[in-house]
């Protein structure tokens, strides 16, 4: 029988050590006690600046209990470099006497790579004639899964909210549109039963075919829109697409009208780009916007559409740029993304002011933002922002 398990069970030789052998079963009882609750311990003497960190604690970070030293830059040069300044900013709010416990939430890089999140909380157990603190212990709680739980809660929230608000325009369009559609309908049925003239009568059937046909497109295009909202969650949209082979795709199958317009395009997408996304939403919008940058070439200069890639730390940025006609951003930019809204002063025909709408919701279903910056008579740029992923 282990040595400590007779301490505990009170197997001991000698019965006047009872009180020795007492304190030792109280400390085993919270040894225990922190080991079954997955707490780490530990133990700061600021005079020698050493720490002890105990087995749980090491464990947390997937440390064996021999791996690290007593130093309180073990732990310290492992905090997250985003964590840092609060993380030293509450320590020495407590020493200081500002706070009646330390108390703090920070990631912690471990063995394997990974950041988990850790609950670190402690207090000033003893302090010398002058009144600094001397001693300090503390407990170390692997709190990463409710981390992600809320982080998860938060985006949830963010976009049920995102969702209803959209959910309130997208209402709000197809009740206007629809209504001013049949308003039609009935004021020329109006004056069709209102009319003896055969001639009339033909002129108001042709303004008949014509709303017709306008409804059709509303109807198309909000079926379109409702067809892409509901495949936002599916699986459709795991595969690993890459971007430059989908970019020389879209520029192959627009051949006809970029040397038609005297367009020079260049692809500097980076070759081993890649997004988990559905493939025809990425040509979609890859389409709409490299269109653009023909349909609103300016004939003032040598046109020419630039597509790039830029990469941060955490995230993939996709631009599409081009010299044109541009957009009027501080008259506009409320109402970019909206339906049936157009900004280039044009007349044609094929500008139905659907193309960004649909951009922009195709985008925020494969996770991403679609942003633009432009100025009149010099060009346009849309900036597609998604967060890095991992291959499939």
């Amino acid at each position: 029988m282990k040595l400590w398990w007779k301490k505990i069970l009170g197997f001991t030789s000698n019965s006047h050590n009872t009180s020795k052998n007492e304190k030792s079963l109280d400390e085993f009882k919270w040894e225990i006690a922190l080991e079954n609750s997955e707490v780490g311990l530990w133990d700061y003497n600021s005079r020698t600046d050493q720490v002890f960190y105990s087995k749980v604690s090491k464990e947390i970070l997937g440390y064996q209990d021999h791996e690290l030293t007593n130093s309180a830059m073990e732990w310290n040069q492992r905090v997250h470099p985003e964590d840092l300044e609060t993380y030293f900013k509450d320590f020495n709010a407590h020493l200081n006497g500002h706070l009646d416990t330390y108390r703090n939430e920070h990631r912690v890089l471990c063995k394997d790579g990974n950041y988990k999140w850790v609950l670190d909380k402690g207090k000033v157990v003893e302090r010398d004639k002058n009144g600094k603190p001397t001693r300090i212990i503390g407990t170390h709680t692997d709190v990463t899964y409710r981390k992600k739980k809320d982080e998860q809660s938060e985006k949830y929230l963010q976009l049920i909210t995102s969702q209803n608000q959209r959910l309130h325009n997208f209402t709000h369009i197809v009740s206007h549109n629809l209504k001013t559609h049949i308003g039609n309908f009935k004021n020329i049925l109006e004056f069709y039963d209102d009319t003896n003239s055969e001639e009339e009568k033909v002129e108001l059937i042709e303004h008949l075919n014509t709303i017709s046909e306008a409804l059709t497109t509303t109807i198309v295009d909000l079926d379109d829109i409702i067809s892409i909202k509901s495949k936002s969650n599916t699986q459709e949209l795991n595969e690993r697409v890459n971007i430059f082979d989908c970019a020389e795709k879209i520029i192959d199958s627009l051949e006809i009208d970029i040397a038609n317009n005297e367009i020079a395009l260049y692809n500097s997408i980076r070759k081993d780009d890649f997004l988990v996304a559905n493939r025809s939403y990425i040509e979609s919008i890859l389409h709409n916007l490299i269109s653009n940058g023909i349909k609103y070439k300016s004939n003032e200069r040598n046109s020419k559409v630039i597509l790039q890639s830029i990469h941060t730390s955490k995230e993939l940025k996709i631009l599409v740029s081009d010299n044109g006609i541009g957009i009027d951003i501080d008259k506009f930019k409320h109402q970019l993304f909206e339906m049936y809204q157009t900004f280039h002063g044009t007349d044609r025909e094929d500008s139905r002011g659907i193309g960004l709408y649909i951009t922009k919701t195709q985008v925020e279903a494969l996770g991403g933002t679609i942003d633009v910056e432009s100025n009149l008579n010099e060009g346009t740029t849309f900036i597609l922002t998604f967060k890095k992923q991992k291959a499939l």
